[in-house]
């Protein structure tokens, strides 16, 4: 069975009440997995959810770790929250870039897909930081230096570049549209499948023995809508790229 992690897509909320007088202060803790998860098991790919909070201390350091998955998804994840283990952070010790560790994992032969969000690519005012990273390096986009948003409330149409591509295959439109995703230009050696507005919205690369993938809109509500997410083709473009980045 394909194994897949996916890293990130959950945010804690704090929120201040004020009642006249009186205030007081509540936080929620919240997850954007379920349509892919759901998606990806209704067709036999198993899915080992890692939240924001939890990647920093728990996210592979090794290849030997990452060799318990085919493919690890990062969406709406900062590259901090990768390369600053607790252990660097609060107590000033050398810990292995886990940037660097999971590249060389997919040239070994491994699967990655970056999905877009505000802590994706370069995302919103830069602060996901993977430009000039060796994640940057690995990936079909080539990323902006500053925040890559493009914010599209109107909604954007999406466009099919290549059809005969085996990710697309059975993929049938028209595709629904997206209300937002990240600008990234392309390497040389990739190979675009579809559009959103005048930019990438997926594109393919060989790394090594092993394969990229760059979305460049959310996996799920709000830049990926709820119309979008119960689309037939949600489930099975994902699911054949997963089988794709797995190298099945």
């Amino acid at each position: 069975m394909t194994r897949v992690l996916v890293a990130g897509e959950s945010w804690v909320s704090e929120s201040t009440h004020f009642k006249g007088f009186d205030s007081f202060q509540s936080v929620v803790f919240e997850t954007g997995i379920a349509p892919l998860k759901e998606a990806l098991e209704s067709n036999g790919i198993e899915v080992v959810h890692m939240p924001a909070h939890e990647v920093p201390e728990q996210f592979p350091a090794t290849v030997e770790a990452f060799d318990a998955y085919d493919v690890v998804i990062l969406s709406d994840i900062g590259a901090d929250s990768i390369l600053l283990h607790p252990d660097t952070w609060l107590r000033g010790k050398r810990t292995p870039n886990r940037l660097k560790v999971l590249a060389e994992w997919v040239r070994a032969g491994g699967g990655l897909l970056m999905a877009g969000g505000y802590m994706s690519f370069q995302g919103f005012e830069g602060k996901a930081m993977y430009r000039r990273t060796p994640v940057d390096e690995i990936l079909p986009s080539v990323i902006d230096p500053w925040d890559d948003r493009v914010e599209a409330p109107e909604g954007t149409d999406v466009v099919v570049v290549n059809a005969a591509h085996p990710v697309l295959s059975g993929v049938t439109g028209p595709w629904p549209g997206l209300l937002g995703y990240n600008r990234f230009g392309l390497k040389a050696d990739a190979e675009l499948l579809a559009t959103v507005g005048d930019d990438p919205l997926l594109a393919l690369r060989a790394e090594g023995a092993g394969r990229t993938a760059a979305w460049a809109s959310d996996i799920g509500p709000h830049w990926c809508p709820d119309d979008f997410v119960a689309w037939p083709g949600y489930a099975r473009l994902f699911t054949q790229l997963v089988h794709w980045l797995a190298g099945e």
